[in-house]
């Protein structure tokens, strides 16, 4: 990294961070501390939900996925609008009204503590494990650029965001998101339009598009119904509406970003334009991967884009030559590829373009041929390398096409993005862990200055196990997908018992508790189904055993609903104490 890059990227992140401690230092009280004293615009709201949820694996992983897939990823958030009118007519107005600090003190009173406390237990196991991957994600940043340590770095980013969270709470966190979304759209905004200014001379944003479409790129829906497809309209739209639902209505990480509004409506609009931007944003950063596809199509790119996974695997003077040889015949179809695009640029709706892109896509099959070939080799040699490389993708034109400067407010993206989303989330997991087991059942008659202290403590805690989850995220596929499968495999069983605490008032505590353990149970053998058939031996029936992740969260919901129906019917009536 160029000095100047260097220095763009430190001022950036050590303004946010001292901003954000010196502006909210001072914290006594525990309404402050964890809920901003209910002093939130909804301006503010849209803001720190949309920087928790966009996290630097959105803008590193998220522009990989469409450089592979095309635009398909976006189907995941096509029920979040929906999603977000439902959580604003019906959940924002019962916490308020219960004045919680947390989503899962309502289930208490609904059911009883063996659910509040299960629930919030479900979503401390899920937020603390993926609040991991946030970190870890710009850690691989700076270990790629400077061949730093990993582990250290995971360490040293970790700590950075645990000062300001540690000083100032719920209150440092919303400061800051507010500083760190500038930097972010504005830097991907400076990308996008660096990729249009690169293309060669005659072609155009149009003729951009025109070239990704015809590659399949620009598909956005796709109709097909299939439980086994991870995108799809089907999935998007009832998948995406309960992993949203439960995303927003029930995980503490996004719910405490709208509990401090300074009234109802503000929480409302917050979310509710949230609803709005989260699909144009997630567009934009996915066009942006599209026009990284489309630049690369013009311009010289690595036949595999983590160079340091080249350097590992390349121990022997064979390993390197046959790497060489696949550098070489990457970069020949490389310059056959570009022509081949210029020719179909040249022939658009002409009687020769259809021969032009039979060409194009031969050229194109040819070199994910040769992509896979090195994988291949890499995997033979380092066998405990991951040879998934879109995660970089976007990263390799920033560093080697970006001018000086520019590189530093890109990597200064990506870790407001990480420093963000991660206050965010560990803020969220100090607050469960005091409110609803520290207050409720271990110390509950301590001061205001006695809670605040054990949050700090807490946030310190979860710090380090962020920090320790973060150093193993490395064998995860791409980061990105990780993240929403990570969540769904609980997302439907908490959401399901917050519908039947808000729909079923027949239900009780001594249905849904079972219910609840049942169908998490079953989501998790479903999970890890595939496994479990390979294990058996009956490996041609792995892909059939496999349901899309998505589906897990409409499922969950459904299982509850059905097993807690079933408990209440079987079960012996009874007055149950709520502790």
């Amino acid at each position: 990294m160029r000095p100047l890059d260097l220095i763009v990227l430190l001022v950036t992140l050590g303004f946010i961070i001292i901003y954000g401690a010196i502006k909210t230092r001072g914290q006594k009280d525990l309404d402050g501390y964890l809920r901003s004293s209910g002093e939130k615009k909804w301006w503010a709201i849209c803001l720190s939900i949309m920087a928790t949820q966009a996290s630097a694996i959105t803008f590193m992983s998220a522009p990989g996925q469409a450089y592979e897939s095309g635009m398909g990823f976006l189907q995941i958030y096509f029920g979040l609008p929906i999603a977000m009118i439902v959580i604003s007519a019906v959940f924002i107005p019962i916490f308020y009204k219960l004045n919680v600090y947390t989503a899962y003190e309502y289930l208490e009173g609904r059911f009883n503590l063996r659910t509040r406390q299960f629930i919030a237990l479900l979503f401390l196991i899920s937020r603390g494990l993926g609040v991991g991957l946030t970190l870890y994600a710009p850690a691989i940043i700076l270990s790629t650029i400077l061949g730093w340590n990993l582990n250290l770095l995971c360490v040293c980013i970790g700590v950075a965001v645990i000062l300001y969270i540690y000083v100032g709470g719920e209150k440092a966190v919303s400061q800051t998101q507010m500083l760190q979304m500038m930097v972010i759209l504005s830097g991907m905004a400076i990308a996008l339009v660096m990729l249009i200014k690169f293309l060669p001379a005659g072609v155009s944003l149009k003729n951009a598009v025109h070239l990704a479409g015809k590659m399949g790129k620009m598909k956005v829906v796709t109709t097909n119904f299939s439980l086994s497809e991870r995108y799809n309209i089907w999935t998007g739209l009832l998948g995406g509406f309960f992993l949203s639902l439960s995303y927003f209505g029930t995980d503490q990480s996004q719910v405490s970003r709208y509990l401090g509004g300074t009234s109802v409506n503000e929480s409302k609009m917050g979310l509710f334009f949230n609803g709005i931007v989260k699909i144009p944003m997630q567009f934009f950063i996915l066009f942006i991967g599209v026009m990284t596809y489309v630049f690369f199509m013009f311009n010289s790119s690595p036949v595999f884009f983590n160079n340091k996974v080249i350097e590992k695997a390349a121990l022997s003077s064979d390993v390197r030559q046959q790497l060489a040889d696949k550098e070489k015949q990457h970069n020949a179809i490389e310059v056959n590829r570009t022509k081949a695009a210029m020719a179909l640029l040249h022939t658009e709706n002409t009687p020769n373009e259809v021969a032009a892109m039979d060409t194009l896509k031969k050229y194109e099959q040819q070199d994910t041929a040769i992509r896979a070939d090195v994988k291949r080799i890499i995997h033979k040699n380092a066998p405990d390398i991951e040879t998934r490389d879109t995660d970089y993708v976007f990263l390799s034109f920033v560093l080697n096409h970006m001018p000086v400067g520019l590189i530093g407010l890109l990597l200064a993206v990506m870790f407001c993005a990480a420093m963000s989303s991660t206050a965010g989330q560990i803020s969220s997991l100090a607050s469960t862990t005091v409110v609803d087991y520290y207050k409720r059942s271990i110390h509950k008659n301590g001061s205001e200055k006695h809670y605040v202290n054990a949050s700090k403590v807490a946030t310190v805690i979860w710090g380090g196990i962020t920090i320790l989850f973060a150093i193993t995220a490395a064998h995860l596929d791409n980061l990105i997908q990780a993240v929403n499968e990570l969540g769904s495999i609980f997302y439907g069983t908490i959401l399901g018992v917050f519908i039947v605490a808000f729909f079923f008032k027949s239900i009780k505590g001594r249905a849904i508790f079972p219910a609840a353990i049942l169908s998490e149970t079953i989501i998790v053998l479903l999970f890890f189904s595939d496994k479990i058939v390979s294990y058996f031996g009956y490996t041609s029936a792995i892909s059939a055993s496999k349901v899309s992740f998505l589906w897990y969260n409409p499922l969950g919901v459904i299982l509850v609903i059905l097993f807690s129906f079933l408990f209440a019917a079987i079960l012996p009536k009874r007055k149950i104490s709520k502790s």
